[in-house]
């Protein structure tokens, strides 16, 4: 992801990311969620919809007052400061996290599609961005030409075989099997070692509570997926 990571708290089967954190900042300098979806050029009715699912599950978030002599309004709730409290600690710890760790794959050009390429690998198939040795996006490589395709730790996520989208359905198209071989774990986050089939591994950076929900430890089975768009392939001269 280029130096860059996604931090998100979930519960319940929802997600809570910087664009939540932005609502209810708004939330709490404007004084009600009319103003704060003024503020961020969103409906009022988005927003409503947004903290409804938000307060499903992570409970009450929101206080808000109706009528009265100063007009009605709205302010955060104690579990809101604590929810924040809780995300900003997560991002210092990724933001804390000096080079995410990088699998490093090899393969071969199978296919292009502009500037996104399909490389085969001992792990099946992988969509990529295909880069030179510079970074820069290239176009109209041949197939056959070997790459090593970079993968992040933070750009990869877990899921329960169970649970696990149809690739169809999700915009990380790169989805493999494989087992945890190794769990890292520190207060707030872990990194989990998952053997693809690949020499060397996959890398997941993962928080405490995907740890816990996932049941991560070693021999579980995981399903790895990210996104190409977060993939680099990079063109070589020599396969290793």
């Amino acid at each position: 992801m280029d130096g860059a990571f996604e931090a998100y708290l979930a519960a319940g089967g929802v997600t809570f990311d910087d664009d939540d954190v932005e609502l209810l900042r708004a939330v709490d300098d404007h004084g009600s969620v009319s103003g704060a979806a003024a503020a961020l050029g969103r409906s009022r009715a988005r927003a409503l919809s947004r903290l409804e699912t938000l307060e499903s599950a992570f409970g009450s978030l929101v206080e808000r007052r109706r009528g009265g002599a100063d007009g009605g309004g709205s302010e955060l709730t104690d579990e809101a400061g604590a929810l924040l409290d809780r995300f900003a600690r997560l991002r210092a710890a990724l933001s804390g996290t000096t080079g995410a760790r990088e699998a490093v794959l090899y393969g071969r050009i199978a296919s292009v599609d502009g500037e996104l390429g399909i490389v085969d690998t001992d792990a099946g198939s992988v969509r990529a961005l295909v880069v030179d040795a510079e970074g820069r996006l290239v176009r109209g490589v041949d197939a056959g030409t070997p790459v090593q395709v970079g993968v992040r730790a933070d750009a990869v996520t877990l899921h329960a075989p169970d649970d696990a989208p149809l690739s169809s359905a999700t915009s990380a198209r790169n989805r493999f099997d494989g087992v945890v071989s190794d769990l890292d774990a520190g207060e707030t986050v872990a990194t989990a070692v998952v053997d693809i089939g690949t020499k060397p591994p996959l890398f997941a950076l993962v928080t405490a509570e995907s740890v816990e929900r996932l049941g991560l430890a070693e021999g579980a089975s995981v399903v790895a997926s990210f996104k190409a768009t977060a993939t680099r392939a990079t063109v070589v001269d020599d396969e290793k």
